[in-house]
């Protein structure tokens, strides 16, 4: 397998303010499935697990100022404006993982949890951006396994998954067969999506094929769940770690990479999403088979989520827009969007707190 460059941008997508008539229409989620859909309906391939092979990734290599660049080039060079802008924004509320994962959560901020993930945006809102006759939602919830089953009940009839963080989150240092009993009983409860934590210690000291069976198991215990592999890059010390365990994970059959649990002290970044898309990308011509991506942790403005849609489409193309291909875990990103969508209709701004979300 030949080096990894980052030495190249790809392609040079432009994203301008489209006419009114179009501009909403050509990026905001279209209508949703009818109520009686299976929220564990996924419309993209799943990935499959491929050999174990050291070939895909001992020679990967990163340049680390190209890659700088390249992340630096993007708010200089990309403006989203007025109708555009409000099209991108919401296709990203379609995006979102609406999350909470604190330890004070009880069942009834899961119940308000999932009421916003049903409605999102206030119907005023949706009605002058004449989006009144869609239904928009969030992605998934994302909850403890504690609560799976209370979000399960609280969004039957809507078409949205509930996602379950699982394997010890967000350490990932249970015993490993815990963590397997962990991935069936939210799997038994109803989530439809599993956000497992890999073990770090398998890619800090090179265990690349320990880190294989992880994740193989992991996979094999979720069954038809869709599995999010979380590597949290911010203690993975290199870039060339985190595309190494980017590809690994892939390779023992992970539907999503995510960056983070959103609790280590560096989450998200433009600069390891970067990796993470270029090995995404490298799967796919390995195999064919789309990979998702997850940004989590510090992804709470609007702007933010603008600049990672840019970057998914200019890296990864028009598919990885959607939310077969991409999510966003966020607790309070939703409430930002709210607040810029409220601005782009009236002219006005309002306070954060107006837009609660649980």
């Amino acid at each position: 397998m030949t080096s990894t460059s980052l030495v190249r941008a790809s392609g040079t997508v432009r994203s301008r303010p489209a006419p009114p008539a179009t501009a909403l229409a050509a990026l905001a989620p279209t209508a949703s499935a009818p109520a009686d859909t299976p929220a564990q309906a996924h419309t993209a391939a799943r990935n499959t697990a491929q050999p174990f092979d050291t070939g895909w990734f001992d020679s990967i290599r990163i340049n680390l100022s190209a890659a700088e660049r390249r992340v630096a080039s993007l708010p200089g060079r990309r403006s989203v404006k007025k109708d555009a802008q409000a099209g991108w924004l919401l296709k990203a509320i379609s995006c979102i993982d609406l999350t909470t994962l604190n330890g004070d959560d009880t069942a009834e901020r899961v119940r308000r949890l999932c009421a916003k993930a049903a409605a999102p945006v206030r119907a005023d809102l949706l009605a002058a951006l004449g989006f009144a006759d869609r239904s928009l939602h969030t992605g998934a919830v994302c909850v403890y396994h504690r609560f799976v089953s209370t979000a399960v009940e609280a969004l039957a009839g809507t078409g949205i998954p509930v996602a379950a963080v699982s394997t010890g989150f967000p350490a990932g240092l249970i015993p490993h067969e815990l963590k397997l009993k962990e991935i069936e009983a939210s799997v038994r409860d109803g989530a439809a999506e599993i956000d497992i934590v890999i073990t770090r210690e398998h890619v800090l000291t090179g265990q690349w094929r320990k880190l294989y069976d992880e994740m193989r198991d992991f996979r094999l215990a979720a069954g038809d769940a869709h599995v999010k592999a979380i590597l949290a890059t911010g203690e993975l010390k290199t870039l060339r770690n985190v595309a190494k365990a980017s590809m690994v994970c892939m390779m023992a059959g992970a539907d999503f990479i995510k960056t983070s649990t959103g609790k280590e002290g560096v989450n998200a970044t433009p600069l390891v999403t970067l990796v993470m898309l270029r090995m995404i990308r490298q799967y796919e011509a390995r195999t064919g088979f789309r990979v998702g991506y997850k940004p989590a942790g510090g992804v709470s403005t609007a702007k933010t989520a603008l600049d990672y849609q840019v970057l998914m489409k200019e890296e990864l193309g028009r598919a990885w827009l959607e939310p077969e291909l991409f999510r966003i875990g966020a607790s309070t990103l939703l409430a930002d969007i709210e607040r810029q969508l409220e601005h782009h209709v009236t002219g006005r701004y309002s306070a954060f707190h107006r837009h609660p979300i649980g």
